[in-house]
């Protein structure tokens, strides 16, 4: 008789086996016996979505956590809407132009058209709904399809969408918009279906956007065919940042949109800047002795487990796994001494800083150098790959409990030097610092280590300001993690400059830094 063990083993075979064939992200009932299926859910290796549908998920996840669920929302909508409804369903135009634009944040509700909807409402997990509508879909040279998922194109989608889209979701239309080229493939489309409404508030969104050309054009043109056009402006504001006409990444617009929605509010939040210290040995001497409090939180943050005495073992080079049952942790004791090696890189760009140099230009140049200290010794002892020192991740990645989809990896190799460009560009340090950070794990460039690189680079923008070295306390870790959430779910960026404003100005107050046990 097969031990349990050998039945659990006979089981994942099968989901793997799934896996392979539909690449995991949503398994039906029918797919496998009652019997392997319910060793799967028992052993944490699958979870109901709804009746009759599931997902892969990972033992060590706890009961009731979104992980499993965010991480798999997209493949799992593509593969359980092409089942009930075949070919013959899209996503709105609302939600195309989101994707378009972009944003792959899971959405409170996904709406869906098909000429086989029942206008029916299906709650999924953790919040989230599917609202399937009976509605026209588009025309089949007006239809797109990305990661298994049926859209409007992004003409169509536009000429589609409500009026409330532009004011609602800005920052979505408006990376969207940012990729067309020129005006002939809307105005194909206004034309054909006489859209003379609709073309006058395109050609105002193209205005408002600083896309006059564009603007002109479906104005002119309808005008020229017969159409009275009046313009009308359906967003309910004017950015001052005119994206480049030539920039045809979606993920680079958004970032440079989110910039420059986010940059006034930190500005208005956030103390003034000291200016860069004249004592630049008393303020690295202050760095240095924040390092064994900040590396226990910060690697804390991340979920190793560090203690003062590992830190300062490893600082003064005598940890030594073989001989001391403390310095065994494997895992736990390369973290702490990536941690130092690359908190050690960090302060050599600090230098570059405090004497002058762009801070934006010097955490461009040497950011790869702090993720290679970070990581060297875990590749020295197996933990990691040597290829993924090699750069930037190559794969999709996904936080923990968040809804916010991190970009693609070909997406990765344009917005991180977008990001560079603008803390190059950026005047103000505290802007430096809180988008710097929060747009660095936006992007989550790495398989691992982003928490910690972007707590790097913004304690690097804070020395271009004079600001002290600010510790993230592991005690705050929700507070923190939720203010980020919330920047990337909701575009609000006040939550996350009011958690770093509060400890900079503790900071500049003499406070002393968060404590560290002493075990």
């Amino acid at each position: 008789m097969a031990s349990p063990s050998q039945k659990l083993a006979q089981s994942l075979e099968i989901l793997h086996g799934l896996q392979n064939v539909n690449g995991g992200s949503a398994i039906r009932a029918k797919d496998m016996t009652r019997t392997h299926r319910e060793r799967l859910m028992a052993n944490g290796f699958l979870q109901e979505v709804i009746k009759g549908w599931y997902i892969p998920s990972r033992p060590d996840e706890v009961k009731g956590e979104s992980t499993a669920w965010y991480a798999s929302f997209w493949r799992f909508a593509a593969a359980y809407l092409e089942t009930r409804f075949a070919r013959n369903w899209s996503l709105s135009p609302e939600q195309s132009l989101s994707l378009h634009g972009g944003n792959w944040t899971v959405p409170r509700q996904l709406v869906v058209r098909s000429s086989r909807a029942k206008n029916n409402l299906t709650k999924l997990p953790h919040g989230t709904s599917l609202l399937d509508l009976r509605a026209a879909l588009p025309k089949p040279a007006d239809r797109k399809e990305k990661d298994g998922l049926r859209l409007f194109s992004l003409e169509s989608a536009l000429i589609e969408c409500s009026p409330q889209y532009f004011s609602s979701h800005a920052t979505d239309a408006r990376a969207a918009m940012a990729t067309v080229r020129d005006a002939s493939g809307v105005l194909a489309k206004l034309l054909e279906g006489g859209h003379s409404t609709i073309a006058g508030r395109l050609a105002g969104a193209f205005l408002n956007s600083g896309r006059d050309r564009i603007a002109n054009d479906i104005t002119k043109t309808m005008i020229a065919a017969g159409y009275d056009v009046r313009e009308t402006d359906p967003f309910s504001d004017k950015p001052t940042l005119a994206l480049p006409a030539r920039e045809t990444s979606p993920y680079v617009n958004r970032i440079r949109l989110l910039w420059q929605k986010m940059r006034e509010p930190v500005i208005g939040r956030f103390p003034k800047a000291p200016g860069l210290p004249r004592n630049i040995t008393a303020y690295m001497k202050r760095v240095g002795d924040a390092y064994v409090t900040d590396a226990y939180h910060s690697l804390s943050i991340e979920g190793y487990r560090v203690s003062r005495e590992l830190i300062e073992r490893v600082r003064s080079n005598i940890w030594n796994p073989e001989a001391n049952e403390q310095d065994r942790g494997q895992r736990d004791a390369m973290a702490a001494l990536g941690y130092w090696q690359a908190y050690q890189a960090v302060q050599k760009s600090m230098a570059k800083v405090l004497s002058g140099q762009n801070p934006g230009l010097v955490a461009d140049e040497d950011h790869g150098t702090w993720y290679r200290e970070m990581f060297g010794p875990s590749v020295t002892a197996g933990l990691v790959k040597p290829a993924d020192l090699a750069g930037y991740r190559s794969g999709q990645v996904y936080i923990r409990r968040s809804m916010h989809v991190p970009l693609n990896r070909d997406a990765v190799v344009d917005a991180m030097p977008a990001l560079f460009d603008l803390l190059r560009e950026e005047k103000e340090p505290a802007v430096r610092a809180v988008l710097g950070h929060f747009i660095f794990v936006y992007i989550h460039p790495y398989m691992d280590g982003n928490g910690r690189m972007g707590r790097f680079l913004m304690n690097l923008m804070m020395a271009s300001g004079g600001y002290p070295w600010t510790v993230l306390p592991v005690g705050d870790r929700k507070i923190y993690m939720e203010a980020l959430e919330k920047a990337s779910v909701d575009e609000d960026i006040a939550p996350f400059a009011d958690f770093l404003s509060g400890l900079v100005s503790k900071g500049l107050a003499g406070e002393p830094l968060p404590a560290v046990p002493k075990t």
